[in-house]
């Protein structure tokens, strides 16, 4: 059984149930306004809209609660595809989820939807003990930020993970095209 490309699912759930209503549900999930119990019991169908499964994550039932910080991130991966500019207050609450993967999709959006009022937030994340949460957190502050963010980018030009290096390099130069001025 083949699984669904994210955006097929979204779409899938914008094409039954509309737009803003898609956007609201992932909205409710992913600030905690629909709760875990609540995403694999009543609201479940909503979840199974926004995953294109009956069974999110294919646990057995009763749920462990350490894997409803999956419901954050399913719901966060829905604005790669679709948005409505409200979602920025949505994002900015949950720029510090203890999940990393829920921070890392807020990163992910803010590169794709150059939402420079989301960077300021992201940059406890150049710190994160994990290389795919700082490179992501590069990029987006490339494509996002501002001059005054370059000096924190440039502060990972000698990080360990190879990732990361090539990601400072990469929006040192998207910051210095977007901006039309040199970075150093």
């Amino acid at each position: 059984m083949t699984q669904d490309h994210p955006r097929d699912v979204v779409q899938a759930a914008v094409a039954a149930h509309g737009e803003d209503t898609v956007i609201d549900w992932a909205v409710a999930f992913l600030t905690g306004e629909i709760s875990g119990e609540a995403a694999y019991g009543e609201e479940l169908p909503k979840l199974a809209a926004l995953t294109g499964s009956a069974n999110p994550g294919g646990w057995s039932q009763p749920v462990d609660p350490v894997n409803y910080y999956w419901i954050r991130v399913w719901a966060a991966r829905v604005f790669l595809y679709v948005w409505r500019d409200d979602v920025v207050d949505a994002l900015l609450a949950v720029a510090d989820d203890p999940a990393w993967r829920v921070r890392e999709h807020v990163a992910r959006i803010t590169a794709q939807r150059e939402l420079g009022q989301l960077v300021d937030a992201l940059l406890p994340m150049l710190e994160h003990e994990l290389p795919r949460v700082r490179a992501a957190a590069v990029r987006a502050i490339g494509a996002a930020g501002e001059y005054e963010h370059a000096e924190a980018v440039e502060a990972l030009a000698g990080d360990p993970d190879h990732t990361v290096r090539v990601a400072v390099e990469r929006a040192l130069v998207k910051l210095s095209e977007r901006l039309d001025r040199p970075m150093t």
